[in-house]
Order: C-alpha cells, then sequence, then structure tokens
C-alpha cells in the first residue's frame, strides 16, 4: 500500500527560518510516477510545504485514487492526473489539464520509471533498451519543453531529476538502466546551463537503494550485502529523497544549478 506522508525535520515547529523559505505556497508541481514509493513521498512532501500537487500515474487506475485519498486525508492540495509521460501526445493533455485545474507548473519532479530487468549484455532485448531511454530521457526531455515556457517568463523554475547512484558505480548486468541514467545525467548539466539565465534550476537526486513497494520479493542475503557496503550503516528512506526534492524546490537551492546529489549514506565515496 502507499506510504502515509511523513514530514521530515525541515517542517519542524522549531525551525521557523527553514519554515519561511521551503514555504512552497502558490506553486505548483508536477510529479511524475507519484501513486507509491519515492515519487508518492515526494509529492507528500511538496504538499506539506504548501506547493499544489499534480499526482500522476500511468497504468493502475485503482492505486492512484488510493494514493490520492491518501494524500489529501494529510491536507494536501492537488490533484491526479492519467497520462503515459513518454508520449509526446499524452505530456501535452496532461500539462493542458494541469494548467486548467491547478495552474501553470512551477516545479517539474521527473520521477517515472518502469521496471528495471537486470540481465547479461547479450541477453536484452532492444525494446526493453528502448523502454528505459523513453523513461529517462525522452520523458524529461518534452516534459520539461512543455513546462518551460512559464518558467522563463516568471523568471523562476525547478526542474528536479531522480537519478541513480548506478551511473557512478557502474553496475554490472544493468547496462541499460545504467546507460539510459547516464543520459538523463547529461541531460541535466545541459539543460542547467542552458536554463540558468532565466532562474530556473536544474538538479538531480541520486538514490542509493531505498526499499519501496517493488522491493518486497528481494532475498535478505542480497540486502544485507548491500547494506553491508553503506557508510552509515542503515538503509535511506523515501523520506530522506523527498527531503532533498524539497530542498532543490525551495528558495535555500536558488543559486544551485546543475547538481547531483547522492543520497546513499555516503556509499558515491566507497
Amino acid at each position: 500500500m502507499p506510504f502515509a506522508c511523513v514530514v521530515g525535520a525541515v517542517y519542524d515547529a522549531g525551525m521557523s527560518g527553514l519554515e519561511s523559505t521551503m514555504d512552497l505556497r502558490g506553486r505548483v508541481a508536477l510529479v511524475t510516477g507519484s501513486t507509491a514509493g519515492l515519487g508518492y513521498e515526494i509529492a507528500c512532501a511538496l504538499g506539506q510545504a504548501g506547493a499544489n500537487v499534480a499526482l500522476n500515474y500511468s497504468n493502475d487506475e485503482a492505486r492512484g485514487n488510493r494514493a490520492l485519498q491518501n494524500y489529501l486525508a494529510t491536507g494536501g492540495k492537488g490533484a491526479m492526473f492519467r497520462a503515459d509521460v513518454t508520449d509526446p501526445v499524452a505530456i501535452e493533455g496532461l500539462v493542458d489539464r494541469i494548467e486548467s485545474s491547478l495552474g501553470a507548473v512551477d516545479v517539474l519532479v521527473l520521477n517515472a520509471t518502469p521496471s528495471q530487468p537486470q540481465r547479461a549484455l547479450e541477453d536484452y532485448q532492444w525494446e526493453e533498451v528502448q523502454t528505459l531511454l523513453d523513461a529517462f530521457i525522452k520523458s524529461p526531455f518534452l516534459l520539461s519543453q512543455r513546462v518551460v515556457a512559464h518558467m522563463k517568463a516568471q523568471s523562476w523554475g525547478r526542474i528536479i531529476q531522480i537519478g541513480s547512484e548506478v551511473f557512478e558505480d557502474g553496475a554490472s548486468n544493468f547496462s541499460a538502466y545504467v546507460a539510459a541514467k547516464g543520459g538523463q545525467t547529461g541531460l541535466n548539466r545541459s539543460l542547467s546551463k542552458e536554463l540558468a539565465p532565466w532562474g530556473i534550476t536544474v538538479n538531480m537526486v541520486s538514490p542509493g537503494w531505498i526499499p519501496v513497494e517493488r522491493h518486497a520479493g528481494i532475498g535478505a542475503e542480497e540486502k544485507a550485502a548491500y547494506l553491508s557496503t553503506v557508510p552509515m550503516g542503515r538503509w535511506g528512506t523515501p523520506t530522506d529523497i523527498a527531503s532533498a526534492v524539497t530542498f532543490f524546490a525551495s528558495d535555500h537551492a536558488g543559486f544551485v544549478t546543475g547538481a547531483n546529489l547522492h543520497v546513499n549514506g555516503g556509499r558515491s565515496l566507497v
């Protein structure tokens, strides 16, 4: 079932100085793939900061309805929108519907992900590779292209990509996913320079392995092996990722662009 909205320390009542600049009231945020796991927690965190959030799903209508009910029950503002964010026509319709019901998109969080097959190089089918390229390069490119005019017009915008530690790690038997994430990382770097003159920041949050619903079938031995490589000695949580995204969406990060923040307990240093 979807994660509950867990509000991180940046929203504690005693931290009024942070609250004043983490305030996203008046902003509209689109979080792709946000009915479960990291995407849902990111949507919740942005909603708790005051943003009007457009949640998104592609296939599972029942899960989408449950996620929206849970999100609204926390006091968050927003709505759910069904769209395949790898389809150019669907992207146009999605953004049109968001603009009509919530307003123009100020914060774009590119989180949607398909299945992630792990295979030897010779065992991949090209269709599997193309699916990953569509999710991590085509979709971020087209969505950014669609919303950037509004951001330029107001000289403020946030594009936040969800990357992965695997690009630097070069995980074996994962070449299709690693290659697609590498392309997404390059897009992040290029757009950050291109859009900086308009006050639009483009940043990436790269999680380590954060256990969510889709990891339920993974065995204890494999989990223990990974955890042994995390210097902080604990699992990351969806809230760890959501807090980083909220920082990049806020005015705290107004002079930060082109960054790739690894949220993996120090694993990228090993």
